[in-house]
């Protein structure tokens, strides 16, 4: 069901006020072909009655010859700022930047949170957007995990469908995605809620078995059978199954990268008002499939990139995959047992 402008606005001043947005601090919001036209109206109006100093910034898009799909995380090049020093001094200048068209994985979005400016990516739709409103509870559970995560050497996670796996840990550091930018050079996700990490490079060996009814993103569909993927030295070394494993194995050859195929950040879902089921109800080109990946008791995790923790690799190929009926454990403490949240996270 539509949301109306007046719920949207009251959903941008909530989010806004958590992130600390003081009258008088520059906002500029960044945009692109894909933005929502509500999304924006509402952000304008938020920010300006707040009292902050408002500009937008429209940037064409890019690497649409290149990508599989209209997915704003399908393909992870070159962003509209690359070689746009002009515009990267217009953010950097500012306080807080709303992202309405999607900078991830980019280097120019690590050299404007290094200035201390604050990036609020959101990009999902309006209806999303007001049912998933960020609290002050979602932080708290957010930070509890990425503690125990932070003093953690080792993620091990099985599931009854045959996935075990073993991640080291301790190379990289931990995010805490809890959907709104409360200190000065930080980043999220409106909407968000769950923790992740990066595992050592070559450190995760094992196997993961995407079940049916499991999740794969950007493709934004719910697998139909199983796919096998072995894992060696921090790489899917195999991808095994029927038509859903060959669909995967060729999109992922269609980056010509065997970067693709490495191991990147690694979590689970921490919120409870996310759904597994929600995915269904949308066409695939009207969300980025948050409520998948942020949906409590999933176990995610993804291939490709990891420069978005300080890593090297910068592959354009990135892929979700949230895994449920999951048992996750922290040097050998179970934190997440048959897809369920123990309460100690809480």
């Amino acid at each position: 069901m539509p949301v109306s402008d007046h719920q949207l606005i009251g959903a941008w001043k909530q989010v806004l006020a958590l992130s600390r947005l003081e009258r008088g601090q520059t906002v500029t919001i960044l945009t692109g072909a894909a933005t929502h036209p509500q999304t924006l109206a509402c952000a304008l109006i938020a920010t300006q009655d707040m009292g902050a100093i408002v500009n937008r910034l429209d940037l064409p898009p890019v690497n649409g010859e290149k990508a599989h799909s209209r997915d704003s995380l399908a393909y992870l090049g070159t962003t509209p700022l690359t070689g746009n020093p002009a515009a990267i001094a217009m953010l950097k200048a500012s306080d807080l930047v709303l992202d309405l068209m999607t900078l991830l994985f980019s280097p120019e979005q690590h050299d404007i949170l290094s200035s201390g400016t604050k990036i609020l990516l959101a990009v999902e739709p309006p209806e999303v957007l007001a049912r998933l409103v960020p609290t002050e509870a979602d932080r708290a559970r957010v930070k509890a995990a990425a503690a125990r995560i932070g003093k953690a050497k080792e993620m091990r996670v099985v599931s009854a469908a045959g996935t075990d796996i073993r991640f080291a840990l301790g190379e990289f550091p931990v995010i805490s995605e809890y959907g709104f930018v409360d200190e000065p050079g930080r980043w999220d996700h409106w909407p968000s809620g769950f923790a992740l990490t990066f595992p050592d490079e070559g450190g995760s060996q094992g196997t993961i078995v995407i079940d049916k009814g499991d999740i794969l993103l950007p493709q934004k569909r719910y697998c139909s059978e199983r796919i096998v993927l072995t894992v060696e030295n921090g790489y899917a070394t195999k991808i095994e199954g029927g038509i859903d494993a060959a669909l995967l194995a060729d999109y992922m050859a269609g980056f010509d990268d065997p970067e693709s195929f490495a191991i990147s950040h690694i979590g689970w879902g921490l919120q409870p008002r996310s759904r597994w089921s929600t995915l269904g109800l949308y066409d695939r080109e009207a969300t980025i499939g948050m409520d998948a990946r942020a949906f409590e008791g999933n176990f995610l995790f993804s291939l490709g990139p990891n420069n978005e923790a300080g890593g090297s690799r910068t592959t354009t190929c990135h892929i979700d995959i949230p895994l449920r009926k999951c048992t996750v454990s922290l040097d050998g403490q179970d934190v997440v047992r048959q897809g369920q949240v123990l309460e100690s996270q809480g």
